[in-house]
């Protein structure tokens, strides 16, 4: 389903179609596809406003293929994410503490002992 967000240009009253974002260290503003949810620091644009963007002098626009007509995830990709989120939510097989002689371990962190 697609997003029913506006245009942030001031008096365009159009459907968002595009999000774009700044990246202010490296004088580059990013214009993709419509974001899944808006960001306090991106802006949406329609169509019209995304492909007509300028900027500064020196700043460079990237542009990432939009594809207005996009239907959003296919049945693959959410069925390749429900699989990811499985994989991660498994829990890691118990594995003995490696001790190298230097000193107790506990989870990441070593208590080194006493050389005094």
């Amino acid at each position: 389903m697609r997003q029913s967000r506006r245009c942030s240009r001031s008096g365009c009253a159009q459907p968002a179609a595009a999000t774009l974002t700044y990246v202010y260290a490296e004088s580059m503003a990013v214009v993709g596809p419509l974001a899944t949810y808006s960001e306090p620091h991106s802006y949406d644009l329609c169509e019209f406003h995304a492909g007509r963007l300028t900027v500064p002098r020196g700043w460079e626009v990237v542009r990432h293929e939009v594809d207005v007509d996009d239907a959003g995830p296919t049945g693959d990709d959410l069925l390749a994410l429900a699989d990811a989120v499985r994989e991660a939510a498994r829990p890691e097989p118990e594995r003995p503490p490696a001790d190298d002689g230097s000193g107790t371990r506990r989870g990441h962190l070593r208590i080194l002992p006493d050389l005094s």
